[in-house]
């Protein structure tokens, strides 16, 4: 039986595969001596690029202490919350978790009892070591998926979904959630696609009698959101806006694989072009990974 032919171009292609493989070769080797395609990459930062480091770390640190004199929409907000459910939208760093721990201490010394929920397990550990620090630990608990501790504490710390949880619990056995005031954290979780209904299923089953204190740094449209809080449960729901920049700013940075920083924009606020090397890097190592 005759055997079958081999396809004409299959020396074309092993040459071919030949050649792919040297020149992916040669540009590893090039990579491991600083060289590609050409052009050396610097093997240390220009003396234009160390001070764009400079000026992005300038006057970050632990500033001096100062005596605390808090701000007027605290201020404000505190007042509200005695009285009334209050929506308090304010940039990160601005001070709004000082507004909760403020009105905690107020509950806490009249021997009653407050919620503090959380979209997220991490935010709720660390709420929970804040609190336990600032109240004492046998004054907090915690309750998440999976982790349960000093659940007949008067300040729970847990994710909203728990919270949630306890009001259906409630409802269903015809009990009272045992606390008398709540602060949703991270209150825009309303508006997220897959977990918003539990945010709004919190707001809907929580008696009137239970003060709420919600807190967002990225709400929009606040007065419509207090608007239909105020329809659905029945109260009167104080908007604290406190608008402008963020009190503490964002500088945002590249750290490479030598260890050296890159500001993510220059100087004009436009994107820092040092940084197009590092795109080209990925590019090659993607090649090679193929």
């Amino acid at each position: 039986m005759p055997r079958p032919r081999k396809p004409a171009n299959r020396h074309k292609l092993e040459r071919k595969q030949g050649r792919s493989l040297y020149r992916e070769e040669r540009d590893y080797k090039r990579d491991i001596a600083g060289e590609s395609s050409g052009e050396r990459q610097p093997a240390r930062q220009t003396l234009s690029q160390m001070e764009a480091v400079k000026r992005l770390l300038d006057g970050i640190g632990v500033p001096e202490p100062q005596p605390f004199k808090p701000d007027d929409f605290q201020i404000e907000a505190l007042k509200a919350i005695e009285t009334e459910d209050v929506l308090v939208t304010a940039p990160t760093g601005s001070g709004k978790t000082w507004i909760a721990r403020e009105e905690i201490r107020r509950i806490l010394a009249k021997g009653e009892r407050a919620w503090y929920t959380t979209p997220l397990k991490a935010l709720t550990n660390s709420k929970y070591a804040e609190f336990s620090l600032e109240f004492g630990a046998a004054k907090v608990g915690i309750l998440t998926g999976d982790r349960k501790e000093n659940t007949e504490a008067p300040l729970i710390v847990g994710t909203t979904e728990i919270f949630r949880n306890q009001l259906f619990d409630a409802l269903r056995q015809s009990e009272q959630v045992r606390t008398d005031f709540v602060i949703i954290d991270e209150a825009h979780y309303l508006a997220d696609e897959d977990r918003g209904h539990v945010w709004e299923e919190t707001i809907i089953l929580t008696p009137p009698r239970i003060r709420m204190l919600l807190l967002s740094a990225t709400v929009g449209k606040a007065e419509e959101f207090a608007k239909w809080i105020e329809d659905v449960r029945g109260t009167k729901v104080r908007v604290i806006n406190r608008a402008g920049t963020r009190p503490v700013e964002l500088r945002a940075a590249y750290l490479s694989k030598q260890l050296q920083l890159y500001p993510l924009l220059n100087e004009s606020g436009e994107f820092n072009r040092d940084l197009e090397q590092f795109a080209k890097e990925k590019r090659r190592d993607f090649r090679r990974r193929r």
